[in-house]
């Protein structure tokens, strides 16, 4: 009912009588800064001409500002006509809402506090993924993890190790390293560029009271206190828990009945890290090696043992000697290490490695200062230049990840190295080729619609202000904008992709999630898969629609995108791809608290 609401309310606003009763104007819900590129999208489903635009004060209806700065574009997925409305020359604070003819977006803001306190709210979503004590469910989940799989000494397989904690990937209660050592990393990233925006208002096990440390370093250490459980030892390296056995309905973490073989509700299976396929007899992944694991494990011990030395001495002390473990063991065994299917042909189709250890490389070098480190780290880096998905039409699930490789930002931008410009370039490139498909488009959209496209449009974001910043070229500024709009609501369904933000406006209220279904409480803070292609949701198994569709209008064989909880291709938060955005909502709450200050 409310999203039924307020999708009726927006489109009272935006819609109009005269031809361009079928238009509407999107805009970041969030605002704008006022020195940032700013601009709306005017989408229709009729060939209209717009040639000028005007900028109304929201309190008086009173126009402030009036702009021919308009760039049309032919049709483009549900849309006859797109243009988008350049504005960025208006740098007064207040409240607007820009105006074409009688068609009108929805009010937004101009400030330099647009983004505050978003980096610490995304880990709202975070805390309720905790695998164990979870203050969201005000219960305890999953006390018997695990039994271990695959593991080639048969006195070891198949007996109990403790690998409680972590976090739940999705709205399942699957766990990977994959993802989560990426998320830890991400967040300890986050931390190390902009240390002074994140608050402290939980303690380590989520509760409501201040502890002395950022709450995103609590949250990283609940991460790492996992993975240090998942890697007990040299060479013992487990990358899964849990598969999708687990997909049995939607149920509460603590009355998860999923039977592995071990009676419902009891122990979970672990997966030791082999090197080669796994899965059940039917399905199985594509696995080469170890090293994608092992090198996400290097750089999450690394920089986190770097970072909560102050806090925790003697557990930074272990994860920087496992740091260097877990980087050999990666050289030991380069290639692959999915994750493992079951039931159901889905996993996470990693393809690459190298970009893995050319971090773990590069953060163990910025952990030890050992030279060494360095110049393998720009070894592998060499060998791939760019992210294979950036410029490309479609990939596989989760084929090329992390989604940006962060190494090539350290090797570029942090470290002096005598490949350095390289660096520099090849990041630069994965921008162009984006750049390059995104200005073909009123969105400036430039990604793959593939499963968890926002995960990538996180990721792009990030380079793009990354490289901004490092360089002070701003050729790709309005693109990075562009790609940080589109999460808040310049898209063509014109919602924000992250739930509950901002709080008064359009936002996914019908996630795939237990704790919507069951309990009518909102999963706030985690950011949805996204809009995938048409032609790949008409070919997923199990995913259908509730009710009907309250976005039909703005669907098309391009792209779709469903507020429904029968939808997980579009509509379910991930874990990882929350985490991602800590990076880019810290640095752009941390570049308005400067510009505010100067």
């Amino acid at each position: 009912m409310k999203k039924t609401i307020i999708i009726s309310l927006i489109a009272g606003l935006v819609s109009c009588t005269s031809g361009y009763e079928n238009s509407w104007i999107r805009i970041n819900q969030l605002g704008y800064m006022p020195g940032s590129p700013k601009n709306a999208v005017m989408v229709s489903k009729e060939k209209v001409d717009v040639s000028e635009f005007s900028l109304c004060r929201a309190v008086d209806d009173q126009e402030v500002f009036r702009s021919e700065a308009v760039r049309e574009f032919d049709e483009w997925g549900a849309f006859q006509k797109g243009f988008r409305l350049d504005f960025t020359q208006f740098t007064n604070e207040g409240e607007y809402y820009i105006k074409v003819k009688n068609v009108k977006s929805p009010v937004f803001r101009i400030d330099n506090d647009v983004y505050a306190n978003t980096s610490d709210f995304i880990l709202n979503y975070m805390r309720q993924q905790r695998c164990g004590y979870n203050t969201f469910y005000n219960s305890t989940c999953h006390q018997n993890d695990g039994f271990i799989i695959f593991h080639p000494d048969e006195e070891k397989d198949s007996t109990h190790i403790d690998v409680r904690g972590g976090w739940h990937d999705a709205s399942d209660y699957l766990q990977y390293v994959t993802t989560s050592a990426n998320a830890v990393y991400q967040m300890l990233f986050a931390y190390r560029e902009n240390p002074s925006v994140f608050g402290d208002e939980f303690d380590a096990m989520g509760n409501s009271e201040s502890n002395g440390i950022p709450d995103i370093l609590d949250e990283a250490k609940w991460g790492l206190d996992w993975l240090d459980r998942m890697n007990p030892s040299y060479g013992e390296m487990y990358n899964q828990l849990a598969d999708d056995r687990d997909h049995i309905g939607y149920k509460l973490p603590a009355n998860d009945t999923a039977d592995y073989g071990r009676g419902g509700g009891g122990e979970r299976p672990v997966y030791f890290c082999t090197g080669e396929p796994q899965g059940s007899e039917r399905y199985k992944n594509r696995a080469t090696g170890i090293a994608s694991t092992a090198g996400k494990y290097a750089s999450a011990f690394a920089l986190g043992s770097m970072l909560l030395e102050d806090f925790y001495p003697d557990f930074s002390a272990k994860i920087k000697a496992k740091a260097t473990d877990a980087y050999k063991w990666g050289k030991l065994n380069p290639g692959v290490c999915q994750t493992a299917p079951h039931m159901a042909p889905y996993f996470y189709e990693e393809d690459n490695w190298v970009d893995d250890m050319e971090l773990a490389a590069a953060q163990v070098f910025e952990l030890t200062q050992s030279e060494d480190y360095l110049d393998e780290a720009i070894e592998y880096g060499i060998q791939e230049p760019v992210t294979p998905w950036m410029g490309a039409d479609t990939a596989r699930h989760y084929q090329w990840y992390p989604f940006l490789n962060l190494g090539h930002s350290l090797l570029a931008f942090k470290y002096e190295n005598n490949a350095q410009n390289s660096f520099s370039e090849y990041f630069e490139e994965g921008i162009k080729r984006v750049h390059e498909k995104g200005a073909k488009n009123p969105f400036f959209i430039g990604i793959p619609f593939i499963w968890c496209s926002n995960n990538l449009v996180t990721a792009m974001a990030t380079q793009c202000h990354i490289y901004r910043t490092a360089t002070g070229d701003e050729s790709y500024y309005e693109m990075e904008q562009s790609l940080i709009d589109w999460l808040f609501g310049c898209n063509p369904w014109g919602t924000s992709m992250i739930v509950g933000l901002p709080g008064n406006g359009d936002y996914p209220s019908d996630v795939h999630s237990a704790a919507v279904t069951l309990m009518g409480k909102q999963p706030v803070g985690g950011l949805v898969d996204g809009p995938i292609y048409g032609s790949i949701f008409g070919r997923l198994k199990g995913v259908h629609l509730s009710r009907g569709d309250v976005y039909e209008q703005f669907q098309s064989r391009l792209v779709v995108y469903h507020d429904d909880n029968a939808d997980y291709s579009t509509n379910e938060p991930t874990m990882d791809g929350t985490a991602s955005l800590s990076y880019i909502l810290s640095s752009l709450e941390r570049e308005g608290l400067e510009a505010e200050n100067n």
